[in-house]
């Protein structure tokens, strides 16, 4: 299928881009890479009258290190980030970009696009939730920062206001053995359970599991070893509450979360 007919606008500048959305209200919707709202555009699952096209917008592409921070444009794509020099400390968001899609959603994906869109096992939410990232958010009032934490709120959900822009996203502490894994039927198709560790916190995030990036409680004394990285997996499995659905139960959700999680630790240690 097409799309419905549209208007489009091509704004040069944030305040340009916040000012359509004031006029426009709910006709109005942000594109950047279009990697999933074209795609519902397509399927006549979304018809915006109005798409606002920020992908000129100056100043929202760029990489950079704060001190400890790494600090990253809503318009970085994720093959941006994928052959960017990360260094030990952020490397997992580079390691973890191969999972996303295929080259041609990397190459015009963007971060701030996936955190928008808030599916629960997308690679960038996860990672957000795994590294406590801050999402810096724009609007009429002006800036504001909001915990990953507290940003995913449900079903493609979040505190993102209608008349709001994520202008950037601050990871603000390495994470040096981190990683991220997944499983899907087919490589690049949305992954059935994802799973995210940072052995240094530590920290679970499961998705595909719940509707919105999920934490896993940690359970007992943490000591780093490998029989540690087993209660890892066991906690996730037993945390795993999803009921049966057609072609994927929650037996087979629990088993993938085990074994997503397991392997996650390996790779994390292995990047020592």
């Amino acid at each position: 299928m097409k799309p419905a007919a549209f208007t489009y606008h091509r704004p040069g500048s944030v305040a340009g881009a916040l000012g359509l959305l004031r006029d426009l209200g709910d006709d109005g919707k942000i594109i950047a890479g279009g990697q999933s709202l074209v795609a519902m555009m397509n399927f006549r699952l979304a018809r915006p009258e109005h798409l606002i096209d920020i992908r000129r917008v100056p100043g929202l592409d760029q990489i950079r290190r704060d001190g400890e921070s790494l600090r990253l444009g809503a318009l970085v794509t994720h093959h941006a980030v994928e052959v960017a020099e990360l260094g030990r400390d952020f490397g997992v968001l580079s390691r973890a970009m191969r999972w996303v899609g295929h080259l041609p959603i990397r190459t015009r994906g963007t971060i701030g696009g996936s955190l928008a869109h808030a599916d629960a096992t997308a690679e960038w939410c996860l990672l957000a939730v795994l590294l406590d990232a801050e999402l810096v958010i724009e609007g009429p009032a002006g800036r504001r920062e909001v915990a990953a934490g507290e940003f995913f709120q449900g079903v493609f959900t979040t505190a993102l206001e209608p008349d709001e822009l994520i202008v950037e996203v601050v990871f603000p502490r390495p994470a040096p053995r981190a990683a991220l894994t997944e499983f899907a039927e087919r490589r690049g198709d949305f992954a059935i359970v994802a799973a995210a560790v940072d052995l240094d916190v530590p920290r679970v995030v499961l998705g595909g599991v719940a509707p919105v990036p999920f934490v896993v409680p940690v359970s007992g004394e943490w000591s780093g070893a490998t029989t540690s990285h087993s209660r890892l997996a066991e906690d996730s499995a037993a945390a795993v509450q999803v009921r049966d659905e057609p072609g994927v139960s929650g037996h087979y959700r629990r088993g993938l979360a085990r074994t997503l999680v397991t392997r996650a630790c390996a790779e994390a240690e292995e990047v020592r």
